[in-house]
């Protein structure tokens, strides 16, 4: 396990680039997987997680060719592979691919890292069994590793209990090799990435008035170019606002659907922050925050920003509550636990009050916290650790990679200093 130091700093500022989409990342990897033909994707997020979503598509039988940063990747037939399929620590792999593979006549086990192994699955399994899916737990019912013995599928109309873009995506990836239509209905909008690049690849697939309906097809081969990730450039943003005399410009960041909730959350809490949504450049200066109240139906649009945001939170004047966050428990942590435990070490007055997470406004001290293996949370304490009084250690420091392995040279950059 690896240990970080973060010094306080005086300043932020520079311009930057965050790492390619990670939740895109995955879905255009997983549809040039099923394209019969050749797909040239490029800005892939570099992160381990979406490393091993490559691996897993190159054991189901894509062949994959790296030039100059684009992947060309030739799909159309999923063949049996070798060993089980490792996905890491992404929650995001496992959902999307037990989806994909249930209605592919190939048996496969899918497994990840002790984290995997200890976030519930039942959300998923449960819409795709409705669907004919064989499912099995070969560990703890409703928990990985799975086992999926491919099916032919019927479609089904499902509406989500509770707000999951994940879930939703694999009910889809689920019913493109369906015998009928799938509609999934969403009451609260979550991000819309699996319905527009299935569409963008000629899947017949719609969206309206909260229903998402799908025809089986297959998808043709495209090009894609992966923007930066939003939530990676939200790390810069409350940085470039908490610390004194920063500016900091992020270019090319993705501004789709439901992805940018917390820049909205920043404007109410007094932030000067601008993004451009044609251009992808988001700018953050220094600005004195107050507090706010984020609602449950607001939380879908923000859910992996909400460690950074509470650093902001932890940084303005008065108490900000977040409601609804029931959805972090079920993360690489309890991310609602964490959160309150390691920005409580550093000084933080903030409590943890059934799904809502209050945070009152002061000093950030420092101290010495641990990631507990969750990658936001490594990078949201070291965004903190820059206007603390005393340097922090950042314990597990090494689970920033899951996502951003130049986080650290990032940072370097904007405060002048050597990595």
């Amino acid at each position: 396990m690896s240990a970080q130091e973060i010094e306080p700093t005086s300043s932020l500022t520079g311009k930057i680039n965050v790492p390619g989409d990670k939740s895109i990342s995955h879905r255009v990897l997983m549809l040039a997987a099923l394209a019969n033909g050749k797909s040239e994707i490029s800005g892939l997020s570099l992160g381990q997680d979406v490393q091993q979503t490559e691996s897993i598509i190159s054991a189901l039988g894509a062949k994959i060719e790296r030039k100059n940063g684009t992947l060309t990747i030739t799909g159309g037939e999923i063949q049996q592979p070798n060993s089980v399929l490792d996905v890491g620590n992404s929650g995001t792999g496992i959902r999307l691919f037990t989806g994909l593979l249930s209605g592919i006549p190939i048996q496969t086990t899918i497994n990840g890292d002790s984290s995997i192994q200890s976030r519930p699955m039942d959300r998923v399994i449960s819409p795709l069994q409705k669907m004919g899916a064989e499912i099995k737990s070969k560990g703890n019912k409703g928990y990985a590793p799975l086992e999926i013995t491919g099916k032919e599928l019927t479609g089904i109309e499902y509406e989500m209990p509770i707000p999951s873009a994940q879930v939703k995506s694999a009910i889809l990836f689920a019913g493109l090799s369906a015998q009928d239509t799938t509609t999934v209905i969403e009451t609260h909008a979550t991000r819309t990435h699996t319905e527009e690049l299935m569409a963008k690849c000629g899947i017949n697939i719609e969206s309206k008035q909260g229903r998402i309906i799908l025809r089986p097809s297959k998808p043709e081969p495209f090009k894609h170019y992966v923007e930066g990730d939003p939530s990676q450039a939200a790390f810069w943003a409350v940085g470039g606002l908490i610390v004194p005399h920063s500016h900091i410009e992020v270019e090319n960041v993705y501004s789709g659907t439901a992805r940018t909730g917390f820049i909205d959350v920043l404007h109410r809490m007094g932030a000067d922050i601008q993004h451009n949504p044609e251009t992808g450049t988001l700018v953050a200066r220094s600005s004195p925050l107050h507090a706010t109240k984020v609602e449950s139906h607001e939380i879908p649009s923000m859910i992996d920003e909400i460690p950074i945001l509470a650093v902001a939170a932890a940084c303005a004047e008065g108490t900000t509550v977040f409601e609804g966050l029931g959805e972090l428990k079920v993360k690489e942590t309890n991310r609602l636990e964490t959160i309150q435990s390691e920005l409580s070490r550093m000084g933080v007055t903030i409590r943890v009050e059934e799904d809502s997470l209050i945070v009152s406004g002061g000093s950030i001290t420092g101290g010495n916290v641990h990631s507990h293996g969750d990658h936001r949370i490594a990078m949201a304490s070291a965004i903190a650790a820059l206007v603390g009084e005393t340097t922090t250690q950042i314990n597990g420091w090494e689970a920033v990679s899951t996502s951003y392995p130049k986080f650290e040279e990032d940072l370097a950059s904007l405060t002048g200093k050597s990595a």
